[in-house]
C-alpha cells in the first residue's frame, strides 16, 4: 500500500522537490499519467488551498477528481470497535473506506485535531481509521498531528529562494484569537530536520511543541534573539501542548513586523489574520513568499500523486498495526 502520511514518508527531500519543480515548469508533462483514476477528496474539515491546489494537481495528471465535505454531507462516522451505535454516529469506518474504495484509486483525507482530547488527536482516528480498512492509497491532507502536503510545498519554496549553502531558517509563533492545532508546525518542523540549515525555534514559555518531533532542536524564548541575521522566517501560531489546547496568553507583541523581519524572507501557510499574526507592511511587501507557497501546494501533491500513480517504492508499503 503505497501512502503519504507524513514528510518521513519522503525518502530524499532533494530529489522530491527537485521533481516538483519539473513539474511546475510543465504541469501537464504526465496527463496521461492518471487517466482513467480517480482520486477522492475528504473533507472533515475546511479547506481553501488544500482542497484547490490537491484537486489542480489530480487534474494536471489527467485524473478525475470526487470531492465530499463530510461535515455537510456525509454520515456521522464511528470509529471506535465494539460501539453500540444508538447515539450520533450512523456508519462505521469499516464499511465507510471499503466503499469509497470501490469508488477512488486514491483517497486523500483532510481532518483536524479537536485540541480537547490529546490521547484521541494523536491517535488519529479518521486519518488511522481510513488506513486500516481502505484497499487504495491514502494521502494527508492535514491531519490531527501533521500536514506534509503544506511542509513539502515549503520545502519547493525554500529551494527556489535560497541562495546561501546553509541558510538561517526561524519558525516563529505568533499570537491568534483561537486556539489553532500543531500539524502546520509540526510537518515544518520535520521537514526542516531533513534539511541542512541553521534552524531555530522561538515561541513564549509554555508553547513549546511536541519533544519528540521537535527533538534537538534549538528553541529560543527570545523572540528578537533568535530573528537575529534570519535569512527565512516561518511565522505560524500553535496553542498549547502541555495544557493541550490552551491559549495561555495572547503576546500581542510577538506580532511580525517589518523591524522585526529585518532583510528575511517572510513565510506564511495561509489563511493569516492581518495585523494580528503578522503586519500589512510583511505581507503586502516583496519579501513575503506566502502567495508563492500557495502556489507550490499544487506541485507538492502533484509530486506525490505522481510517486503513487507510478508505484514508486519511494513511499513506504505500510501495514496496519
Amino acid at each position: 500500500m503505497k501512502q503519504y502520511f507524513s514528510i518521513n514518508d519522503i525518502d530524499s527531500l532533494p530529489q522530491w522537490v527537485e521533481e516538483a519543480r519539473a513539474l511546475k515548469s510543465d504541469p501537464r508533462q504526465l496527463e496521461a499519467l492518471g487517466k482513467g483514476k480517480t482520486i477522492g477528496l475528504l473533507f472533515f474539515n475546511n479547506s481553501l488551498r488544500t482542497r484547490l491546489s490537491t484537486q489542480k494537481a489530480a487534474m494536471n495528471l489527467g485524473m478525475e477528481v470526487i470531492v465530499m465535505n463530510f461535515g455537510s454531507e456525509g454520515w456521522a462516522l464511528e470509529y471506535e470497535d465494539g460501539t453500540i451505535m444508538n447515539q450520533g454516529t450512523s456508519e462505521h469506518i469499516k464499511e465507510a473506506a471499503q466503499v469509497i474504495s470501490q469508488y477512488c484509486d486514491v483517497v486523500a483525507i483532510r481532518a483536524f485535531a479537536s485540541l480537547v482530547n490529546k490521547e484521541k488527536d494523536e491517535a488519529e482516528l479518521v486519518l488511522n481509521g481510513f488506513r486500516q480498512y481502505a484497499s487504495v492509497p491514502i494521502i494527508n491532507m492535514e491531519s490531527s498531528v501533521g500536514h506534509p502536503l503544506q511542509a513539502l510545498a515549503d520545502a519547493i519554496t525554500l529551494a527556489e529562494q535560497n541562495t546561501k549553502p546553509k541558510p538561517k531558517v526561524v519558525l516563529s509563533w505568533a499570537p491568534h484569537p483561537k486556539a489553532l492545532p500543531h500539524a502546520v508546525a509540526n510537518s515544518f518542523v520535520e521537514m526542516m530536520q531533513l534539511q541542512d540549515a541553521d534552524f531555530v525555534i522561538t515561541h513564549p514559555k509554555g508553547y513549546d511543541l511536541d519533544k519528540r518531533i521537535t527533538k534537538d532542536v534549538k528553541i529560543e524564548y527570545d523572540q528578537n534573539k533568535a530573528l537575529e541575521d534570519a535569512d527565512f522566517v516561518y511565522v505560524k501560531n500553535w496553542s498549547s501542548y502541555s495544557d493541550y489546547g490552551q491559549v495561555l496568553n495572547q503576546e500581542a507583541d510577538w506580532m511580525m513586523t517589518k523591524s522585526k523581519l529585518g532583510h528575511a524572507k517572510f513565510m506564511h501557510c495561509l489563511p493569516v489574520r492581518r495585523n494580528v499574526v503578522v503586519e500589512d507592511a510583511v505581507l503586502d511587501s516583496d519579501q513575503s513568499l506566502a502567495i508563492e507557497q500557495a502556489n507550490n501546494r499544487t506541485y507538492a501533491a502533484q509530486v506525490v500523486l505522481k510517486k503513487i500513480l507510478t508505484g514508486a517504492d519511494t513511499l513506504e508499503n505500510k501495514t496496519p498495526d
